[in-house]
């Protein structure tokens, strides 16, 4: 079983910051991580491949320095790694990443499923993985939160949903996001971590892939903008009330209740 697991290299959750000219993610000198909903694609991907053999291959678009993230996976267990970096794909929105990203797993070849993390911490939208699947034309399951086989060509799960699970099947080649309830990641080895060290990661560039139609690239292929970036200012007046004694603490409550009942909030 040939699986695909594209990865995100993200900025620390508190080191998030955004270019007011271009509305993207500043990515220089930050300090970065594997976006952590990966890692429980990571690892479903992995259980998959002890239980039906094949590879594991993680992707990854992105800087140079996005080898790091890559290096991660293969520690963890992945077989192969590969990087798609080119100053061309920078400033790429949603639909930009997908379209490269699909592009380039069409370019390695064959593959029986792409399984992705729910979402990025930095972007947060949800949209990277089953853009592949449309670009791809493959089905697309989302939320999904076990996979409990695979049968007769068709990949068997249960998908997180409101009122509780779904349980349903689809055809390969497809794509599924997997959610945290999906598998518990495993540390890396150091037998890993070894040959994460050794590994020459390939990196494709636009001229590498195949088919990439250059009008679809970067921030420049992006139908998506960010036009203006605002820091919400939170204006409150209050007062407090520090209780002390008795003779306070009944002050403290009965200017509670004459702001309940100015409010009109008491029956």
């Amino acid at each position: 079983m040939d699986i695909i697991v594209p990865i995100k290299q993200v900025p620390e959750s508190s080191n998030v910051k955004m270019d007011p000219e271009t509305g993207t993610v500043i990515r220089a000198g930050v300090e970065t991580v594997v976006n952590p909903l990966d890692l429980y694609a990571l690892e479903v991907s992995l259980v998959l491949r002890e239980r039906y053999g094949g590879k594991v291959t993680a992707v990854s678009m992105g800087p140079p320095q996005a080898t790091r993230a890559l290096k991660e996976a293969v520690a963890m267990g992945c077989d192969n790694a590969v990087l798609l970096s080119d100053r061309k794909f920078g400033g790429a929105d949603t639909c930009a990443t997908s379209y490269t990203l699909a592009q380039l797993i069409k370019t390695l070849g064959k593959y029986d499923v792409i399984i992705t993390g729910e979402r990025a911490t930095d972007g947060d939208t949800a949209q990277v993985g089953p853009g592949i699947a449309s670009w791809l034309d493959i089905p697309a399951v989302t939320y999904v939160s076990k996979i409990d086989g695979v049968e007769n060509g068709r990949i068997l799960m249960d998908r997180l949903v409101e009122e509780g699970y779904q349980q349903l099947s689809t055809a390969l080649p497809c794509l599924v996001t997997v959610v945290k309830e999906v598998a518990t990641p495993r540390l890396p080895t150091l037998k890993g971590k070894i040959r994460s060290m050794e590994l020459d990661i390939p990196v494709y560039t636009a001229e590498s892939v195949t088919g990439l139609n250059p009008e679809y690239l970067g921030l420049k292929g992006s139908p998506t903008k960010v036009v203006k970036i605002d820091t919400p200012k939170v204006t409150r007046s209050g007062k407090m009330m520090a209780v002390q004694d008795e003779i306070s603490l009944r002050s403290a409550v009965d200017e509670f209740i004459d702001l309940f009942e100015k409010k009109g909030l008491l029956p």
